[in-house]
């Protein structure tokens, strides 16, 4: 097997662009996608023997010290402990679920089970965390019935694994009381030839995982990944942005691999082009940050993923700091962000700290995807960069643009789509049109209508619109990226209110730290103390009204506001381990807060403006 190697062209996303008979339209990309190897774990065999030295995975112990394993190191224990896997019955009707989050010893299980013809679902290590009856976990693993449960920092899912897991074999890192744990060790095995036969049968179409979507709207579904799925996507990747796989891609990473982001499209780029991941132990949090900039003073990533949030914090530090500056911008060939448009003000401030260290701006790269999509469907190029552009579709997505009610959903097929949702053939059927097309429940438009190949632009979950009770639409995800940066530095979050009602208002969920700062009090304040301080509501009000009055249309303009005044919670699904806001779970939940925000009688703690809206 060859890894395909390319330089940056001019125009990397030529695409022809038709007019369907429904009035659709089709955007068709002209390069076609490269060959790829039959399974994922290809790649692994392939550097294993091409540099078999070189680091492929690496998180600190408990020294703080790096333990790496090289691609060599990292194949020949994939082949035993894939051979141990093979004698316990596995298969797609009773798959691997792995609780825990990202580490070595969870790869090296993923891995093994991919070479082995085995899938496996990463389970966001939030399900077995939170308190109450576990009824989301309990859901998965009865839609998955798996054989197998690991979870790695073992005590930590003790509840979970009592409750919700009693009849199934455990393998993790330590014992539990009254139930026998399985180390990783003691599933290697001499490789066989049954087990070289059992590996050899694995194909295009095999099973490699599920992954689970956020269940915002209800119960996770297990999306089925294939190897198609994820060879094409590391294709995709190499023929989008080639400059990154010019050399071998060294990546430091947070995003969980239970998310697309992480799972299949920072871990396949890594491992498709004989890269290092180094694991990130951190995250955009207060708390989280440090780790991530301790990490960061060591490690020089050759292109940086994360999201908004994620960039938002660094900024600051790359401003500030001029020895992390210098070794950040080292080695960077471009940033890449997903999951929410990135504010303007963050962008300039990593365009001011690019001048600063390298007397040039770093590319900035973004693109639109999905867990059903591989993930990648469009991308970016350095010249597109702007907030909100999402590009043009890639080698191997053809895309269509399907009007819904006053929007253009993007829908694609292709090799890097799934085939469906695991045992449920109904919300599979529902989730393809009448040609093929994965419905993405995104909302697009075209930069400029009179020349589609300035390319496409997001606006928003076309799900979470809704009308005005004069029957103007509100654009969700549109407006909520523009109050975020009007509200900035205040504002981690804002939830759009306003369906049937006659103005829009927002729920603030209030940056801690920030607002910290702007009142020059020591460490975060609480979600309580932050609602009922008058100088933030005093500054919510004054960008609220900057605003406003840039924007008097009813659909545009934000006539209240007020800050949550508690943690978005993970157990009802407000928030994800990511980060993400589910607008439909925080209106949901905070019934009483809507009601406040129009009542006749808001309140103190709600933010009014003056201006009338058009």
């Amino acid at each position: 097997m060859s890894v395909p190697v390319a330089s940056w062209t001019p125009d990397p996303f030529a695409t022809q662009f038709e007019r369907a008979d429904d009035g659709s339209l089709i955007l068709r990309p002209l390069g076609k996608l490269a060959p790829t190897p039959v399974r994922l774990v290809d790649y692994l065999e392939h550097w294993a023997r091409a540099t078999p030295e070189r680091v492929m995975v690496a998180r600190r112990d408990a020294s703080g010290a790096w333990r790496e394993v090289s691609y060599a190191q990292m194949f020949e224990r994939v082949q035993r402990v894939a051979s141990g896997l093979l004698t316990r019955g596995l298969s797609a009707e009773r798959p691997i679920v792995i609780l825990s989050g990202n580490s070595i010893e969870h790869l090296t299980l993923g891995l093994s089970a991919m070479w082995a013809g085995i899938p496996y679902c990463p389970v966001s290590p939030a399900y077995s965390q939170v308190a109450g009856e576990l009824a989301k976990l309990r859901y998965v693993l009865d839609l998955l019935t798996p054989g197998l449960v690991a979870a790695f920092d073992t005590p930590r899912f003790a509840r979970a694994i009592g409750r919700v897991a009693p009849d199934v074999e455990i393998v993790g890192d330590a014992a539990l009381e009254g139930r026998a744990v399985n180390s990783l060790e003691s599933l290697e095995r001499e490789v066989t030839p049954e087990a070289l036969a059992a590996h050899a049968n694995t194909h295009d179409d095999s099973i490699v995982r599920f992954l689970l979507t956020s269940g915002s709207t209800g119960n996770p579904k297990a999306v089925i990944i294939t190897n198609r799925m994820c060879c094409a996507n590391a294709a995709m990747l190499s023929q989008s942005m080639p400059f990154l796989v010019q050399e071998p891609p060294q990546l430091l990473d947070w995003l969980p691999w239970n998310h697309t982001f992480g799972g299949s499209h920072n871990l396949g780029l890594a491992m498709a082009y004989g890269g290092s991941l180094y694991i990130d132990d951190g995250k955009p949090t207060p708390a989280g940050m440090a780790e991530t900039l301790r990490n960061l003073r060591e490690i020089a990533p050759t292109v940086y993923f994360n999201v908004p949030k994620g960039f938002e914090m660094l900024a600051t530090h790359l401003r500030d700091d001029a020895d992390l500056r210098r070794k950040f911008y080292s080695r960077l060939r471009a940033y890449f962000f997903a999951g929410a448009s990135l504010a303007q003000h963050t962008w300039d401030q990593l365009d001011a700290a690019s001048l600063r260290e390298r007397g040039e701006r770093t590319p900035m790269l973004s693109g639109l995807g999905a867990t059903e999509t591989g993930p990648s469907v469009t991308f970016t190029t350095p010249a597109m960069g702007r907030s909100g552009v999402i590009g043009l579709p890639a080698a191997g997505a053809l895309v269509k643009l399907a009007r819904v009610a006053e929007k253009l959903e993007i829908r694609v097929r292709g090799a890097a789509v799934t085939p469906g949702y695991w045992r449920q053939p109904e919300l599979t059927r529902m989730a393809f049109d009448e040609d093929g097309f994965y419905r993405l429940g995104d909302a697009v438009r075209l930069i400029d209508p009179s020349d589609p190949t300035q390319g496409l632009r997001f606006d928003g979950r076309i799900g979470e619109d809704f009308k005005l009770v004069n029957g103007s639409w509100v654009s969700v995800g549109p407006l909520r990226a523009d109050l975020i940066g009007a509200l900035s530095p205040l504002a981690q979050d804002v939830v759009i209110a306003g369906l049937d009602a006659e103005f829009v208002a927002i729920i603030v969920i209030p940056d801690l730290a920030a607002c910290s700062g702007l009142l020059g009090l020591p460490g975060p304040l609480s979600f309580a103390d932050v609602a009922g301080n008058p100088r933030v509501l005093a500054m919510l009000r004054d960008r609220l009204g900057t605003h406003a009055r840039a924007n008097p249309a009813s659909t545009r303009c934000a006539r209240r506001a007020l800050l949550l005044p508690v943690a978005p919670s993970l157990d009802l699904g407000e928030i994800t381990d990511k980060g993400s806001i589910n607008q439909r779970a925080v209106l949901t939940h905070h019934a009483e807060l809507v009601a406040q925000l129009y009542s006749s009688t808001p309140g103190d703690r709600v933010a009014v403006i003056d201006p009338e809206c058009s």
